[in-house]
């Protein structure tokens, strides 16, 4: 079978960041230090050697650029300092814009003009629904709930949250179709897919291999951002009418503490993070930075903080200040969802767990004839 070789590749890889690929000799030691490269996955070694190549369609069809955790071993030890887990990481960009079918994603990962346009856009969008649509703002006391009615709130982030959920998925569809196409003559039965569900699971919610053998300080930070995001995004989506009330709760009901929580791990999180990526304090992992990792946590920053505002106006009663702030909040909540999310870096939340289960779904396939013949010959 042909294979068409594009000499330009890693040209185009650069314009996602990147490392030096001119410098790498392909000697191995990158692969030969990493904790979790494996027999099957020999990365960060075969990804550099596709770029070297130019062979655009394996690196497509590969699943190793998301079994990387970036710990920077492989950076540290290259004798030529090519900076491979950067490459790795430019890798994950550029295959989240080509499983996004819409371009938007590369039009964000490759131009910040692009980026900041775009969530620009969406915050006006926000600020002018309101401004046409709010309801009554009563001055005597607050009610939110009579400016900006939950009901109307809920079925917008219903619509958001499904919007979201079909650019997810249709782009979560294509990065199957390309991992899996890649070993056309295996036939994988159903059980595999089945019995290798749980996996998913476990590495969506702990990001097991991160906590095996990465560094355990930074698998705790990401873990809480994590929980801390979801825990908000849940009170939002589904419980907003119990969340979003009129009634000031004491300060140990449950929608106050959950929130709490939320705002504290987000806080933390996000700012022990940019202060790591400004200082370069964190190693190779923060010593190149992207303009899309300081947006992803500049919004998630903005937004904790600016619902910390919004709330303490609604406990302390001041109406106007309450109305003005939950709009404000909202203006930078919904550009974050609606591009991090699809286009941009909250992606790898479902591209590495899905990664992992196609490549243990696989596994298991190897493993199913070898189980066939030892059950036969009993």
């Amino acid at each position: 079978m042909s294979v068409r070789l594009e000499p330009e590749l890693h040209r185009d890889i650069a314009g996602f960041g990147g490392g030096d690929v001119d410098a790498c000799m392909n000697c191995g030691n990158c692969t030969a230090i990493c904790k979790l490269s494996t027999e099957d996955n020999s990365f960060p070694r075969r990804i550099m050697h596709y770029l070297q190549i130019g062979n655009r369609e394996k690196l497509l069809h590969s699943a190793d650029p998301w079994l990387c955790y970036y710990c920077g071993d492989c950076s540290e030890s290259c004798p030529r300092e090519a900076n491979p887990g950067e490459t790795m990481m430019a890798a994950r960009r550029y295959l989240t814009s080509s499983y996004d079918w819409t371009g938007l994603s590369r039009k964000i990962y490759t131009s910040l003009a692009w980026e900041i346009i775009s969530v620009l856009v969406v915050g006006l969008i926000v600020v002018s629904l309101f401004f046409f649509l709010h309801g009554p703002m009563v001055t005597d006391r607050v009610e939110i709930n009579t400016f900006a009615p939950s009901e109307w709130v809920e079925f917008g982030d219903l619509t958001m949250a499904a919007l979201l959920t079909f650019f997810l998925l249709t782009n979560a569809f294509r990065m199957y179709r390309n991992i899996m196409s890649a070993d056309q003559s295996m036939k994988i039965p159903f059980s595999a897919y089945i019995r290798s569900i749980p996996t998913f699971f476990e590495h969506f919610a702990i990001q097991k291999r991160w906590h095996q053998y990465g560094v355990r300080r930074r698998w705790l930070r990401h873990f809480l951002l994590v929980t801390g995001y979801l825990t908000m995004l849940t009170l939002v989506l589904f419980f907003l009418r119990w969340f979003q009330t009129d009634i000031v709760h004491p300060i140990w009901h449950p929608q106050r503490l959950l929130g709490y929580y939320a705002t504290a791990v987000l806080l933390w999180a996000t700012g022990d993070m940019m202060i790591s990526r400004w200082k370069k304090r964190d190693g190779e992992m923060h010593k190149f930075t992207e303009p899309t990792d300081w947006m992803f946590l500049i919004l998630l920053f903005l937004t904790t903080l600016t619902g910390i505002v919004f709330h303490l106006f609604r406990i302390t009663g001041f109406p106007m200040l309450t109305y003005y702030a939950y709009v404000v909040h909202l203006s930078i909540a919904v550009p974050m969802l609606v591009i991090e999310v699809p286009f941009s870096k909250w992606s790898h939340l479902l591209y590495r767990p899905l990664a992992i289960y196609l490549v243990t779904v696989k596994e298991r396939a190897k493993e199913q004839p070898a189980l066939s013949v030892a059950m036969a010959t009993h």
